[in-house]
């Protein structure tokens, strides 16, 4: 016996696919597929985070730009150059230093797009009734679980041809 994948709810072997309850035979499998279902709260408030999180991350380099633009143009209209070039300096320090924790947002915002914005079901043909064997909002896992339910179809068919 081969096993595809496994987790705490699903596990997909060269024999059967277990989950959301049911355990399934590859033999009693005739089709695969997969479709979106409808949107949920978690997905929602995932896509909405996703949004402030780009918009809290855009708003200090353009206000950091505004205050440049205006610290050059005061500069320019006194003549005196000196202090804005220190505060300019000062800043670029202060991004430098600041820059390492962006990591940490960014990487939030890197896991938001692997989870997805969608539900996903995937749905098997087994003994000529459709069901839903799984329902989930994390794209990533969906996409690892539908893999290895094709790999094992495919080489269950290979098999008994």
């Amino acid at each position: 016996m081969t096993l595809y994948y496994r987790d705490d709810t699903v596990q997909v072997t060269s024999e059967s696919i277990r989950a959301g309850g049911h355990i399934v035979r590859l033999a009693d499998v005739a089709y695969v597929w997969h479709a979106r279902g409808a949107t949920t709260m978690a997905v929602r408030s995932r896509i909405l985070g996703r949004g402030v999180l780009v918009l809290l991350l855009s708003l200090p380099p353009l206000l950091a730009l505004i205050c440049v633009v205006s610290l050059v143009w005061s500069a320019q209209d006194r003549g005196d150059w000196k202090p804005a070039l220190l505060v300019l300096a000062a800043c670029g320090v202060g991004v430098l230093a600041l820059l390492p924790f962006l990591e940490l947002p960014l990487g939030w915002l890197d896991r938001s797009y692997e989870r997805g914005n969608r539900v996903n079901e995937l749905w098997v043909q087994h003994l000529g009734q459709e069901v839903m064997l799984l329902r989930t909002p994390d794209a990533l896992r969906f996409g690892q679980i539908y893999r290895a339910v094709q790999r094992a179809v495919e080489q269950h068919g290979e098999q008994h041809r």
